[in-house]
């Protein structure tokens, strides 16, 4: 299935009039060495060899943001498929639109030297004409951010139809109607973090003054939220459910939990998570009484008019 991302061509976009003029994509990270017969499938594997050549020329950096910049770094070499669509802004407040054509390779001494092939569409998307979500997902943090959610709005752009529908995927959403407007959790909880019972006891996990735990990626898929108590001494991950929660949920957000775990925290660092839905139902409660460093939360979404 085709797959859409937002790619940065440089800090600010500095090098993206060269990507449109020579048709490819590219990151850095200072990692200076060819990576073909490196880029495994599993992406796990690649930040397990990665990792250490990376923290080697940037001791500063901590394991979490040497996995996040290995993970893009991998997802931008060998993640991202030929025939997937990325947008990757010009700068000037418009996202130019091009088609993912070749695999990787290696431009040794230039700018952004991992590199993929691209043939840039003469669309460009102005990012006032985005709706508040897509706009939010594509002006997120990072080199790289998965916006295939939105694909319905971005092929209405490039291809000039509008969907009259909105439909959800997603099994666990019975009101696609309510989807839509609960699919803005996500950023409207980022955006209004301190004023929040989290906010009091938890940052949202930064590197270098920018939130990066946001779709934080593992090995299970993106975990929505990681987050860091004020004392640096607890990890939290937070998985939001747009809709009714199950037990269900308490596996996947294990599964994100032990990932942290084993290869994100530190030796004196704990890790504990929240779930946060609408609602939640027997079978959850019962899976939750025997897993204490897991906490639920409900929320409420509102609407009125006041004159």
């Amino acid at each position: 299935m085709k797959k859409y991302y937002r790619i940065m061509l440089g800090a600010k976009s500095a090098y993206a009039a060269q990507c449109f003029a020579e048709g490819f994509i590219g990151a850095d990270y200072g990692i200076r060495e060819d990576l073909t017969g490196k880029l495994s499938d599993n992406w796990k594997e690649f930040n397990k060899a990665l990792i250490p050549v990376f923290l080697q020329s940037h001791p500063d950096k901590t394991k979490i943001g040497a996995g996040l910049a290995c993970g893009m770094l991998w997802t931008v070499s060998k993640g991202v498929l030929i025939g997937d669509i990325v947008l990757s802004p010009d700068g000037n407040g418009t996202y130019r639109v091009g088609e993912v054509a070749g695999d990787y390779f290696f431009a040794d001494g230039q700018i952004l030297p991992h590199r993929r092939k691209v043939r840039w569409l003469t669309v460009g998307i102005g990012r006032d004409a985005m709706s508040e979500s897509l706009r939010n997902s594509a002006g997120s943090i990072g080199t790289v951010s998965d916006i295939s959610r939105y694909a319905d709005e971005i092929e209405s752009f490039i291809g000039g139809k509008v969907s009259s529908l909105i439909q959800s995927v997603d099994p666990d959403i019975t009101d696609p109607y309510a989807f839509a407007m609960e699919k803005h959790l996500e950023d409207f909880l980022v955006a209004n973090w301190n004023q929040t019972e989290l906010g009091r006891e938890y940052d949202i996990y930064e590197e270098e003054g920018e939130k990066v735990g946001q779709q934080y990626p593992t090995d299970s898929g993106p975990l929505d939220i990681l987050s860091i108590s004020k004392d640096r001494k607890r990890l939290l991950v937070v998985e939001l459910k747009k809709g009714r929660a199950s037990d269900v949920v308490v596996g996947q957000i294990l599964r994100y939990m032990g990932y942290v775990k084993d290869e994100l925290a530190e030796a004196s660092q704990e890790v504990h998570g929240v779930i946060i839905a609408l609602e939640d139902d027997l079978r959850m409660r019962r899976a939750l009484s025997v897993v204490p460093n897991i906490r639920f939360f409900r929320y409420q979404i509102g609407f009125k008019l006041v004159k």
